[in-house]
């Protein structure tokens, strides 16, 4: 079976099955940036966990927020000095908290902010703690017209026994915050694309 007939059908079984074994095989796992953010403003959650959420209430997924042990910055300006010297360094900022049993999931539906290109540091982070090797990536960021940026090959060439799926999901960080009812309609049409890889 090739891999890209094998993630239709991991795909399709996420998706279509309402058992809550076949619910298990998929989990959602994002890092999101709330405080002081680029076209909203002050804001109590970031962009991101609201993409993150609708898609996990559209799977019937299990959900996992990715948190530093240090927080970054609320302030914009400071966050991106932060964020920018992590990238400069490839830093792995420390984690939070326990991390999750990701033995049991097929799929990773992985969300961030798009940050100059590349996923935020503390993403890989978590990565490189877990054993992902053969599951699905499935990304999805926020961004304020970046897009996905490199981050979805970036992803696969640091974890090459993964298969990371490129027609991720890019959403503007100012419509996922401000408008719910196009960050639904957005996450809905993205994953009835992804039904459709064969």
């Amino acid at each position: 079976m090739n891999i890209v007939k094998g993630l239709f059908i991991m795909l399709t079984a996420v998706f279509l099955s309402s058992t809550a074994d076949a619910a298990n095989k998929a989990i959602v796992v994002y890092f999101s940036h709330a405080g002081e953010n680029y076209g909203v403003g002050n804001v109590a959650e970031g962009n991101t966990a609201k993409v993150a959420k609708e898609i996990a209430r559209r799977l019937n997924a299990d959900i996992y927020e990715i948190k530093e042990a240090k927080p970054y910055p609320t302030k914009y300006d400071a966050c991106v000095d932060l964020a920018k010297e992590e990238q400069r360094l490839n830093a792995r900022p420390a984690i939070a908290g326990n991390l999750p049993d990701l033995s049991s999931y097929k799929v990773i539906f992985l969300g961030y902010p798009n940050w100059w290109g590349d996923c935020p540091m503390i993403v890989y982070s978590f990565l490189e703690k877990e054993n992902i090797d053969g599951k699905i990536i499935v990304p999805f960021c926020t961004h304020e017209g970046s897009g996905l940026g490199a981050t979805a090959s970036n992803l696969q060439k640091h974890f090459p026994k993964s298969k990371v799926v490129q027609k991720g999901l890019a959403i503007k960080g100012t419509i996922a915050q401000k408008d719910a009812k196009t960050t639904a309609k957005a996450v809905e049409t993205w994953l009835k694309a992804l039904k459709a890889i064969k």
